[in-house]
């Protein structure tokens, strides 16, 4: 790797790291810089997972406020997000990876609509639903295991569906939750695939960074137009793999 395309990566797992606290869907930054600089597709995609995990612990401290309250809830939810991570994983280690191609611009465009659709105050009165988050937490884990480009935008629009919460306070569980999807792909990878160190530490330099700056700044943010950045960005990344695919 050259001294430009180390700062190339560098700058995209910045970008990523920021864009995965606020909406989700920076692995669309960091894995095409990784196949552009010469990786293998697999590499790639592991390398690119790992490198990304600092940053989403980074993530996950800058929302540690809205995140007071919530730990049983995250804590139930986790064991899903772990068990889908690890057949996410492995399917990536043992399947093609235009596997999930057909259907991932869907599924996004899918959550886009359900993400803008809003919630009526009755809906708001509504308990909490964890049988129905921990199947969304264990869906996307493996979507996360296995390639995760706009996890965190499928998990969002899920989630507001199943607690009738603050969504600053549900991006928090969204960050947690995707952190621990990454983290246990990453440990799977680390011990049986084929790992670019030097890109993966790259990443995470910059998506550590990344992730403070954006969480510093993103929860700030008001729900409602947090919502509506949410569906833009889950929109662009829907077309962006609609033309790529």
């Amino acid at each position: 790797m050259t001294f430009l395309e180390a700062i190339a990566v560098l700058a995209a797992g910045f970008a990523a790291g920021g864009v995965n606290t606020i909406v989700g869907s920076g692995s669309l930054i960091t894995f095409p810089t990784l196949l552009a600089v010469g990786y293998p597709s697999v590499v790639a995609n592991v390398s690119n997972n790992i490198g990304l995990v600092p940053g989403a612990v980074s993530g996950v401290i800058g929302y540690r406020r809205e995140l007071r309250g919530q730990w049983r809830r995250v804590a139930i939810l986790a064991i899903g997000s772990t068990a889908g991570a690890i057949l996410g994983g492995v399917l990536l280690l043992s399947l093609p990876e235009e596997v999930f191609g057909a259907v991932v611009p869907a599924l996004i465009l899918l959550a886009c609509v359900l993400m803008a659709i809003k919630r009526t105050p009755s809906a708001h009165a509504e308990r909490e639903h964890l049988g129905a988050g921990s199947a969304a937490s264990f869906a996307t884990g493996i979507y996360g295991g296995y390639f995760g480009a706009a996890q965190g935008i499928i998990l969002m629009s899920l989630l507001r569906f199943c607690f009738p919460d603050d969504l600053q306070r549900l991006n928090a569980v969204k960050i947690v939750l995707t952190a621990v999807a990454n983290g246990v792909a990453a440990l799977l990878f680390i011990v049986v695939a084929d790992v670019a160190w030097e890109a993966a530490a790259l990443i995470a330099l910059g998506s550590t960074v990344g992730a403070q700056v954006a969480a510093r700044y993103g929860r700030r943010i008001p729900s409602e137009v947090l919502r509506w950045i949410v569906v833009s960005g889950g929109g662009v990344v829907a077309l962006i793999l609609f033309v790529t695919r």
